[in-house]
């Protein structure tokens, strides 16, 4: 990747924020990390990031009140959402605050890295896309 893009990571287990934060570096992204939805709200105002992957089920600030906080500080900021308790309210809630991809912690491992590669390098092609189209 030519340009670096920088993914934010926002979760209340740690040992899957690790795991995750290890994961998307060796993608090639930049990586910043939050073990809650206040510390990441500091960090999207304090530094650049181009991707923000959020986790739904977080004791202080859920997903939605975190996303409805993102939205305030950047309105177009592409955001993956985690959950490992889908459902059909908060899949609309979170859609109508503009979340670009719901990704389901319930499947395998193997399957979530997948689906979360896979949404990366969509958003990070169309990033780059309007990018050249600027």
């Amino acid at each position: 990747m030519a340009d670096k893009k920088r993914v934010l990571i926002i979760d209340d287990e740690l040992e899957f924020l690790e795991l995750m934060r290890i994961r998307i570096s060796s993608w090639g992204y930049e990586v910043a990390d939050a073990s809650n939805g206040a510390e990441g709200i500091d960090i999207l105002c304090s530094q650049k990031i181009d991707i923000v992957v959020l986790d739904y089920i977080m004791p202080d600030m859920d997903g939605i009140s975190v996303l409805r906080e993102i939205r305030n500080v950047n309105a177009k900021v592409p955001v993956v959402m985690f959950t490992g308790y889908p459902d059909i309210r908060t899949q609309k809630e979170a859609e109508k605050l503009g979340v670009s991809v719901f990704v389901p912690k319930l499947s395998d491992y193997q399957d979530v890295q997948n689906t979360l590669k896979s949404a990366l390098n969509i958003i990070q092609n169309n990033l780059n896309k309007e990018s050249k189209d600027k």
